[in-house]
């Protein structure tokens, strides 16, 4: 144990050696690790980042919540012309839903918002996403009441003009003083601020601090919803533990029966899922992943190239001194552990620089992003090591090997 310890400091000492004595060799050796692993642990980090950042948007959305709506959200079979023949789905097929489906939590109707103008007093924001929806929203995704109260079903059902604010949008109309009781007018009409809802933080999707909600019932009385007007879509989350395939066939039969389709024709509607939404959301996390692998490995094999190329010098610069090693009664694995542990050494001293860089990156890239979040985890970072231990490995494996098969006369001879 004590042999391979000093072996392990005499390597690092010929390591540190070769730094300083050969400072653009070693730096353009080493450069090539450091870029390598830099390149892998940054799309890593990123990658991770992001992938935290929606799974933090998307996690109080229960992933069983289905939109029924005349669009799909994802790729889809059936021609563009016949999806632009399908009626929109309307408050009537909202309330058709909600009385005949059985096994529902909550099912709310929702007109997709648009960026419109708020108004107060001296104050303007243009570009709001103003959503009408019904007041179920509230028990279908994650928001949470501030200041104030959500709308009433009473409310909803009779279109007050009342208005529910994100927390950026109550801030920056009215800073510091109460909104409650305030009106404020949107779609050219006065509405009652109700309530205020507490700051969510921004992120890949639209934040809930730059909305507004409204009922929908309040803006069906000047906006069409029907065949040209706004879009629509029924919003259903079903009760926990249903089997959610035959939830499907009930909900897609009965609302078949509803439209009066013949068991002949396609349905006229599509039931888009937000699991398969999260499943393509992954399965595009893992492609990201993939193609970083690929891109930065070319940089690892760079790396590993100028490892070896490094070590098979030091080895033609050392024969006379591992002749004289062999002379003098080392063994074949002692000049081969030693020439690896130098090369490990060196890759993994690449590595920890590409680390720091990634470190330093990281905290500047969050200083500039605000709410979203750069996180170098331990696991990356214990990745970076391993892989450059391992490019170390596999690079100064064949120049240790033909170091420790020199004949010790043939190697002081050349030496000479």
């Amino acid at each position: 144990m004590l042999l391979y310890l000093r072996l392990f400091k005499e390597s690092f000492s010929f390591a540190i050696s070769a730094l300083t004595n050969n400072k653009l060799r070693t730096f353009l050796s080493l450069l090539g690790v450091t870029i390598g692993i830099f390149s892998i642990i940054a799309v890593l980090a990123a990658v991770d980042s992001l992938d935290r950042n929606i799974q933090e948007n998307l996690s109080g959305l229960d992933k069983n919540t289905m939109y029924l709506t005349k669009y799909s959200f994802g790729p889809t079979e059936v021609p563009r012309w016949q999806r632009d023949n399908f009626p929109q789905t309307e408050y009537n097929d909202y309330e058709f839903i909600k009385r005949n489906v059985p096994d529902i939590e909550a099912v709310a109707y929702v007109m997709f918002g648009s960026g419109e103008t708020v108004k107060y007093g001296a104050e303007t924001i243009s570009g709001v996403n103003v959503t009408p929806v019904s007041n179920e929203i509230y028990e279908i995704e994650d928001m949470k009441i501030g200041e104030g109260r959500f709308y009433t079903e009473s409310e909803s059902v009779t279109g007050s003009p009342v208005i529910v604010l994100g927390y950026s949008i109550a801030e920056n109309l009215f800073g510091t003083a109460n909104p409650l009781g305030k009106e404020i007018r949107v779609y050219g009409r006065k509405l009652t601020v109700i309530g205020v809802l507490k700051k969510f933080g921004s992120g890949m999707f639209d934040s809930p601090d730059d909305k507004a909600y409204v009922p929908a019932n309040f803006v069906r009385r000047f906006k069409n919803g029907g065949a040209d007007g706004i879009p629509g879509a029924v919003i259903v989350k079903p009760e926990k533990g249903v089997d959610m395939g035959a939830f499907e066939g009930v909900l897609k039969q009965k609302f078949r029966v509803y439209r009066g389709l013949k068991a002949s024709e396609p349905d006229d509607f599509f039931v888009n899922k937000m699991s398969g939404f999260t499943d393509a959301i992954d399965s595009v996390i893992s492609t990201m992943n993939v193609m970083g692998w690929i891109i930065s490995g070319f940089s690892l094999l760079v790396g590993g190239f100028g490892i070896a190329n490094i070590m098979f010098v030091s080895v033609k610069e050392r024969t006379n001194l591992i002749g004289i090693q062999k002379s003098l009664g080392a063994k074949n694995r002692f000049i081969l552990f030693q020439f690896l542990f130098e090369a490990v050494v060196l890759a993994v001293i690449g590595g920890l620089i590409g680390l720091l860089f990634v470190w330093i990156v990281s905290k500047i890239a969050s200083t500039f992003t605000g709410d979203f979040e750069f996180v170098l985890s331990a696991g990356n970072m214990l990745l970076g090591f391993g892989l450059s231990t391992l490019i170390g490995l596999i690079s100064g494996v064949i120049p240790a090997i033909s170091a420790s098969r020199l004949d010790p006369v043939e190697a002081i001879r050349t030496g000479m």
